[in-house]
C-alpha cells in the first residue's frame, strides 16, 4: 500500500514587482557558475528565446566544483526526513522539469533499508514521508533482487531517480549549446562587467553577497565491482546521517555522504571506515570491490539550509542549494524565469533588495 500525507504542493502566493529595471524585449542573459544551478538557470533562459552565455572560472570537466562530488539522487519524498516542505515541494516540480527537458534520466525509485536492529528507525522514517510502499520478502525481491534476504523490509519511492552528475551536467551544457546558449570557460569574471541581465550562481565563490554562507563537507567514495547489481539508489539509515548506495555506470557505485560542518577537503579515516563499513553492511560482495576514488566536495549553505534567489535590479543571485542541488536546481530556474517574464514573485525562496 501506498503511505501518503498531505504534501505542499500548491504555489506559494506571488505577489507583483515593479518591473522597471527589466526592458520589455528579451535582455541578453549572462549566467556566472556553470555547476548544477547555473546550467539549469542558463538552459531555461535559453530555451526562452534569450541569448543565453554561461561562463564558468574552470575548465570543461568542473572537477573542483561541488557538482563534480554530488550523489545526484532526485528524492524529494525522502527528504522529508529532515527537510522543510518547501524542499520536497520545489523538488517535485524539478522531477517534471528533468523529465521534460532531460528524457533519459533514470527514474527507477529508491529504496530506504535498515537492519533489524534500526526497524524502529525505519518505522519513523515511514511516519515523516509519504508516497511510498513498506516491502519485504518477495516483493522486495522483486524490486532489487540483490537484496533477496539481507532486510527485513524495506520503504520503496516508486517516484524517485537518480542522475550521474558527471554525465548530467555535460549533458545540460549540450543542451544549453543545442539551444543557442554560449559556454565560456576559464572565465573569472564579476556581475558587473556585463550588461543586461546577471544572474550568479558562484556558490561559495559569492561570499560577498552572502556574507553567512558556509561550506558543508560532504564525502564519498567510488568503488567498482561485478558482483552485484542494484538498479535504484538504496539509502540505509544510519544514527548520525544518511548512508546511500547509488549505482553508476561500469559496475560502480557511489557510496556517500557525510555531513560535516567543516570547509576542508580531506577524508577522515572515520569516515572512510563508516561509509566502507555501511556498504559492506548493505552487502558483502562489497567487501571485494575495488576503490576507485575517495574525495569530498563543499555544499554552499546559508544558516537555515535553505534556498534564496535574492534580486537586485538585474543583478540575480542563487545560491544555498546545499545538499539539494541536483533535486532543486530546475525549480529554481523556472522561479527566476518566471520572474524576469512576469515579475512574479515565490515568497518562500525570493527576496527582493
Amino acid at each position: 500500500m501506498v503511505q501518503t500525507s498531505k504534501i505542499q504542493t500548491s504555489k506559494i502566493q506571488t505577489s507583483k514587482i515593479q518591473r522597471d529595471t527589466f526592458s520589455a524585449d528579451k535582455a541578453p542573459v549572462h549566467v556566472i557558475g556553470a555547476g548544477v544551478a547555473g546550467a539549469w538557470q542558463a538552459l531555461l533562459f535559453a530555451k526562452a528565446g534569450y541569448k543565453v552565455t554561461l561562463h564558468e572560472r574552470g575548465d570543461a570537466a568542473m572537477a573542483d566544483g561541488a557538482s563534480h562530488w554530488a550523489g545526484g539522487m532526485l528524492a524529494p519524498y525522502c527528504e522529508q526526513d529532515g527537510s522543510e516542505p518547501v524542499i520536497t515541494r520545489l523538488g517535485l516540480r524539478a522531477l517534471a522539469l528533468w523529465r521534460r527537458e532531460v528524457p533519459d534520466t533514470p527514474f527507477q525509485g529508491s529504496l530506504v533499508v535498515a537492519h533489524a536492529r534500526d526497524r524502529a528507525d525505519l518505522a519513523r522514517f515511514a511516519r515523516v514521508t509519504s508516497n511510498h510502499q513498506r516491502v519485504s520478502g518477495d516483493a522486495l525481491t522483486r524490486i532489487e533482487p540483490a537484496l533477496d534476504g539481507r532486510f527485513p523490509e524495506a520503504l520503496f519511492f516508486p517516484d524517485e531517480g537518480h542522475v550521474e552528475p558527471r554525465h548530467a551536467v555535460p549533458e545540460l551544457h549540450k543542451a544549453i549549446r543545442a539551444a543557442g546558449g554560449e559556454i565560456v570557460y576559464g572565465a573569472e569574471v564579476d556581475a558587473t562587467d556585463f550588461d543586461g541581465i546577471v544572474i550568479d550562481c558562484r556558490g561559495l565563490a559569492a561570499r560577498d553577497l552572502f556574507p553567512d554562507l558556509r561550506g558543508v563537507k560532504g564525502e564519498e567514495i567510488i568503488v567498482e565491482t561485478d558482483e552485484i547489481e542494484l538498479a535504484r539508489p538504496v539509502r540505509l539509515l544510519h544514527p548520525r546521517w544518511p548512508l546511500y548506495l547509488i549505482p553508476r555506470e561500469n559496475h560502480r557505485f557511489m557510496i556517500g555522504a557525510t555531513s560535516i560542518e567543516r570547509e576542508d577537503y580531506g577524508v577522515t579515516v572515520r569516515s572512510a571506515l563508516e561509509l566502507l563499513s555501511a556498504a559492506y553492511s548493505v552487502h558483502p560482495a562489497f567487501g571485494e570491490a575495488r576503490i576507485v576514488e575517495i574525495g569530498s566536495g563543499l555544499r554552499p549553505a546559508l544558516p537555515d539550509n535553505l534556498p534564496r534567489i535574492v534580486i537586485r535590479g538585474r543583478r540575480i543571485a542563487v545560491n544555498g542549494l546545499y545538499r539539494h542541488g541536483f533535486l532543486i536546481a530546475p525549480a529554481l530556474a523556472e522561479l527566476t524565469l518566471k520572474f524576469i517574464e512576469t515579475g512574479a514573485i515565490d515568497n518562500e525562496v525570493m527576496q527582493c533588495a
